[in-house]
C-alpha cells in the first residue's frame, strides 16, 4: 500500500482560496481533481452525475443560480459541460464580494466559449492539478528539498531506495492515485493502459464534440511518445506515423488531434527559456513535446517495465518525462515554472527552473551513470558560462537529476548529482 504525503496542491488551492473568490482546477482525468477539491469544500455539485445531468443542465439553462446555492467553498464538478457556469459563477462572486466562493473543477477545456463573456480576471485563480510526483506518492525519500537548494547549494545529502528494476515500473505505472495504491504491480500497469484506450476511443472525441479515429489517435499518441524531449514540428510527427505505422493522415489533422489531446491535459509541452547570453547566440524557440504523465508513453508503446531495462535508450527519454512530470509539481509548490533551453549550435539544457523572484536553477535529467553524469554536468558548466551575469543571476544550482544512484552529493565542480527518489519539493 502507498504512503501517501499531501498533494502539494492541497496547499497551493488553501492559498487560492483565501486570495480570490473563485478557483479553478484543471488536470487529466483521474489525477484526483474531485478529491482534492472535496476535501476542501463545505458543498459539492457533481454535474456530470447521471442521476441529475439532465436536471443540472436545465437548471443551468433557466435558474443557474440556484445551482450554485450552498455552502462555501462550493465545489463545482465538471463545470465545463454547462459553460454558463463561468459568468454565473463570476457575477455572484462580484456582488457577495467575499474570497473561498467556489472550487471548479474540469478534465477539459469547455468546447465552446461562446457562451463565456468575461474572462474571470480579478476574480478566478487558476491551478493546474498535475499526476502525483515520487515524494507525494511515498516513493520519494525527500532527502534533498528543490526549495532548500535555492536557499543554498553548498551542501546536499540523500539518499534514494529506488533501484533500476523499481525505476522502470514506477515509470509504467504513473502517477494515478489509483495505480499508486494498488498492491498489484500488473493491476497497476493495467490502469495506465486503459487510461490510453479510453483517451483514444472516447475523450479524444468527446472534448469538442468532433469524431476522431481511434486507430489515428493511436498512431499519434505513438509518434509523440517517440518524440518525447524533443522539439518537433507537427510535420515530423506526420512523417514519423508515415514511416512507422503507414498512414494517409494530414497535417491538418495531426494539429487538431494534438490540440485535442492539449484541451484534455494528456500532453503538456515545454516552452523555451531566454536568459541573458553574453553572446549573441540565437535561441531555439520551439516547444519540447511531453505527456503529462511517463506512464502515457509506455502505454501508447505497449512497453512494460522489462522492456524498458532492455531498451536503455528508451527507457531514458520516458524517464525524462517522468523528471519532467516531477519537476513542474515542485516547482508549482515554489511559485515558479519549468522551461527548456536549446541554442543554434546545439547546446541544450533539459530543464530550468525558474521562478517568479528571478532566481533559477538548471538541470539535466539523465538515466544514470558515470559517463551521463559527466556529459550532463560538462552541459550545465558550458551553459552556465554563456550567461551574461551583469544582466541576470548566477544559477541557484546546477543539478545532474537520475534516475538511478543511491546518494546524493555535490561534485568538486559544483554540480549536484541527485537521483530522483531523494527529491521533494
Amino acid at each position: 500500500m502507498a504512503n501517501y504525503r499531501p498533494r502539494v496542491v492541497d496547499q497551493l488551492l488553501q492559498e487560492k482560496l483565501e486570495a480570490m473568490g473563485a478557483v479553478l482546477i484543471e488536470g487529466p482525468k483521474y489525477c484526483g481533481k474531485t478529491t482534492t477539491g472535496e476535501q476542501q469544500a463545505k458543498s459539492v455539485l457533481y454535474m456530470a452525475d447521471p442521476a441529475n445531468m439532465e436536471r443540472n443542465l436545465t437548471m443551468a439553462a433557466t435558474n443557474i443560480r440556484r445551482l450554485l446555492v450552498g455552502d462555501t467553498p462550493r465545489l463545482i464538478d465538471e463545470w465545463q459541460i454547462a459553460p454558463k457556469l463561468w459568468d454565473a459563477i463570476r457575477f455572484e462572486v462580484d456582488h457577495r464580494q467575499e474570497e473561498g466562493q467556489f472550487m471548479l473543477t474540469g478534465s477539459a477545456v469547455p468546447a465552446s466559449t461562446s457562451e463565456i463573456f468575461h474572462s474571470g480576471t480579478g476574480r478566478f485563480g487558476w491551478i493546474k492539478m498535475r499526476t502525483m510526483s515520487l515524494w507525494e506518492s511515498g516513493d520519494s525519500t525527500g532527502d534533498v528539498s528543490l526549495a532548500g537548494l535555492f536557499r543554498s547549494s553548498d551542501t546536499v545529502d540523500g539518499t534514494s531506495q529506488i533501484d533500476i528494476n523499481r525505476l522502470a515500473y514506477l515509470t509504467c505505472r504513473g502517477g494515478w492515485p489509483k495505480a499508486s495504491l494498488k498492491t498489484n504491480p500488473r493491476a497497476a500497469l493495467i490502469e495506465a493502459r486503459e487510461y490510453v484506450e479510453a483517451v483514444c476511443r472516447s475523450d479524444i472525441s468527446r472534448v469538442d464534440g468532433i469524431q476522431r479515429n481511434p486507430e489515428l489517435a493511436h498512431r499519434l499518441l505513438r509518434s509523440y511518445a517517440r518524440n518525447q524531449g524533443g522539439q518537433v514540428p507537427a510535420a515530423t510527427l506526420l512523417a514519423d506515423i508515415k514511416t512507422n505505422e503507414g498512414s494517409d493522415m494530414a497535417e491538418s489533422t495531426v494539429l487538431s488531434y494534438i490540440n485535442a489531446l492539449k484541451r484534455i491535459f494528456v500532453v503538456e509541452d515545454m516552452v523555451a527559456w531566454s536568459p541573458n547570453l553574453r553572446s549573441k547566440t540565437a535561441i531555439r524557440t520551439s516547444d519540447t513535446r511531453y505527456f503529462t504523465d511517463p506512464s502515457i508513453a509506455a502505454a501508447a508503446l505497449g512497453l512494460g517495465p522489462d522492456d524498458l531495462i532492455d531498451d536503455p535508450n528508451t527507457f531514458g527519454l520516458l524517464f525524462e518525462t517522468l523528471a519532467v512530470r516531477d519537476l513542474r509539481v515542485y516547482a508549482d509548490a515554489l511559485d515558479g515554472q519549468v522551461y527548456h533551453y536549446r541554442d543554434k549550435n546545439g547546446l541544450e539544457c533539459d530543464a530550468v527552473v525558474h521562478l517568479r523572484n528571478g532566481r533559477y536553477g538548471m538541470v539535466e535529467v539523465k538515466l544514470g551513470g558515470g559517463v551521463l553524469i559527466e556529459a550532463g554536468a560538462h552541459t550545465l558548466k558550458k551553459l552556465a558560462g554563456k550567461i551574461d551575469t551583469s544582466c541576470m543571476r548566477e544559477p541557484s544550482f546546477m543539478m545532474v537529476l537520475t534516475g538511478i544512484g543511491e546518494y546524493a552529493y555535490r561534485r568538486p565542480d559544483g554540480v549536484l548529482v541527485v537521483p530522483i527518489g531523494c527529491l521533494r519539493p
